[in-house]
């Protein structure tokens, strides 16, 4: 078998064959015939309910559609029998030798198999982008371990993948927050807590300009030094960023976040005129009111800004010189941006530019749903952000709590260990695992939940089958397990290892449809399924080979469970 294929694409590969077989004089393209996995035990191991929608074309019914798939039908060495039920749905059973022969090639493979079809293609995915000067709070995660998620899921399936931090860290704000660094700032707060300090002096700036018009003329005299490039202002620029880029390196090593780029808007700078003089060449940009604009009413857009009547540039112009940028460094095949739902037009906007521009190159904008406070949406100058900083603590001291009484024996070091794990990995569960499109409300209780469908729920299920295969090593130390075959003998058994089988084809639909909730689910099923499996039937005390053949399962559980959570950035210990 290639290692390039999942059931799903064996399985719908063969089907639409059958189908342009069977109506070859029809004249109707099959390739899109697909092969689904079944949700409801009983019903087949996958199902093809393409009849329905063909029965039109083809003009029979779409049982009958489905029974002229079936009838007389010679099936290949992976199909165990085929079955046409209800309306014009074919169930597909998989022959025993067969899952068993797939379940071995993952059990060889490091990553269970996951199909590398993205070798030889580069996508970048733009992900976090904080501003500088401002804590990360809890409405960050989002697109940070999103996008990170995207990231891992990417890499997996062979793709060259480029991880960009587009920071924040140049705009009209760093003008407010010199100006605010100058008078307000207090040195020995700037030590403790550099970050929340610029944010505070930036805070009563910018309200100082609101009510002092000189204040506000002497902010942006302060923004056009800086980009005159007057050293003074140059040298505490950069000062804020270094001081940022501390609090968000400390934050990405605590979630496990690694870039390959970390680029700020101002790397983009010498760009911005050129990607103007190329919008005006094509005749895309115009004047108009004194601002340089971009009309895309045939698309149905807003019209786009791209430079404004003071002669400044804005977001649209750098993130349009940005693709540019990237285009001739990377060729990337597709660049993915992770941000929230807000930014849709701008997204649209500046794609459509792009493509008249003559740049082809895949753009996708992989958007969420906002979180919010119970009391709504969140607000520094309300005082009700919640810095994502004391998430992480609280979850890890929680996650002490319950470790520190459940696993007293250990050493206090391999519990905080532990409750790191634990606690960061039920942070990232509760995001993930909803689908990123909903707007989320953040509650402690949702987010550090530590029972139910949760991250420490997957952690525990993956520790339980560690401890045993270690207790049958301790029983049956003499005895290799692994040059057991695997057997069927109970159904349970079965359907888990369908399960199983199924982890390649579940990672390609998290890809392609950007949603990392698609894995989780498939984690929760799994870990749902073993459960069922362990306490339905024996395991030390099974006769030999019925014995050998389920601790195997169990590892190749462990080993999708392992892998699964490693994409969703979720670390497994053995013991918690």
């Amino acid at each position: 078998m290639d290692k390039n294929t999942t059931v799903v694409n064996i399985l719908t590969g063969w089907i639409r064959s059958v189908f342009a077989d069977t109506f070859n004089d029809s004249g109707i393209d099959f390739s899109n015939i697909n092969v689904a996995m079944v949700g409801t035990h009983g019903f087949g191991d996958y199902q093809c309910n393409e009849a329905m929608p063909l029965a039109k074309k083809l003009g029979k019914s779409p049982r009958d559609i489905a029974q002229a798939v079936v009838d007389d039908l010679e099936l290949p060495e992976f199909i165990e029998k085929l079955e046409v039920a209800g309306p014009g749905f074919i169930n597909i059973y998989i022959k025993d030798e067969w899952l068993v022969s797939y379940l071995e090639r993952m059990s060889a493979d490091s990553f269970c198999a996951v199909s590398e079809v993205g070798i030889g293609r580069t996508i970048v995915v733009d992900y976090s982008s904080p501003n500088v000067a401002k804590p990360m709070h809890i409405g960050h995660i989002r697109s940070t371990i999103i996008g990170n998620t995207i990231d891992r899921v990417y890499r997996a399936l062979g793709y060259n993948v480029i991880a960009d931090n587009h920071i924040g860290d140049w705009g009209t704000q760093f003008g407010i927050i010199m100006m605010g660094y100058r008078n307000f700032v207090d040195k020995e707060a700037l030590e403790d807590d550099p970050v929340a300090e610029l944010e505070r002096v930036y805070i009563k700036s910018y309200e100082k300009s609101r009510e002092d018009d000189n204040w506000l003329t002497q902010c942006r005299q302060e923004l056009v030094k800086l980009q005159q490039g007057d050293e003074e202002n140059i040298a505490l620029w950069k000062k804020f960023i270094d001081l940022s880029m501390g609090e968000f390196e400390h934050i990405y090593s605590r979630l496990d976040v690694k870039f390959d780029y970390v680029r700020g808007e101002s790397f983009y700078n010498d760009k911005l005129q050129p990607t103007l003089d190329a919008l005006i060449e094509k005749g895309l940009a115009v004047e108009s009111d004194g601002a340089l604009v971009v009309f895309l009413e045939e698309e149905k857009l807003p019209v786009c800004i791209v430079r404004k009547s003071d002669g400044g540039f804005n977001y649209a112009t750098t993130d349009i010189a940005t693709v540019i940028s990237r285009q001739e460094e990377f060729n990337p095949d597709t660049i993915i941006y992770v941000t929230d739902e807000r930014q849709q037009t701008h997204f649209k906007q500046f794609f459509t530019i792009c493509r008249k521009l003559g740049y082809d190159v895949d753009l996708k904008h992989v958007w969420f749903g906002l979180m919010r406070l119970p009391s709504g949406v969140f607000s520094t100058r309300e005082g009700n952000v919640i810095k994502l900083e004391r998430l992480l603590d609280e979850a890890e001291s929680r996650a002490f709590d319950i470790v520190s009484r459940s696993s007293s024996e250990l050493s206090e070091d391999v519990q905080k260990d532990i409750a790191r794990a634990v606690g960061i990995g039920a942070v990232k569960y509760a995001d993930l695992s909803q689908n990123p499109q909903s707007a989320v409300t953040f509650t402690w209780e949702k987010a550090l939940a530590l029972d139910g469908n949760s991250g420490p729920y997957l952690q525990y299920a993956y520790a339980r089958i560690a401890s045993v295969s270690d207790k049958y090593r301790e029983r049956f130390s003499d005895i290799d397990f692994n040059s057991y075959p695997l057997l069927f003998s109970e159904d349970i058994e079965r359907k888990l290892a369908i399960k199983v089988a199924r982890f390649g084809e579940t990672v390609m639909r998290a890809a392609f449809s950007y949603k990392p909730s698609v894995i989780a689910d498939y984690l929760y099923d799994l870990a749902q399924a073993y459960s069922t499996f362990y306490q339905t039937v024996p395991f030390l005390k099974a006769e030999e080979g019925v014995r050998e053949s389920r601790i195997r399962l169990c590892g190749m559980v462990a080993s999708v469970l392992r892998s699964g959570l490693q994409l969703l950035g979720i670390e497994t210990p053995d013991r918690i």
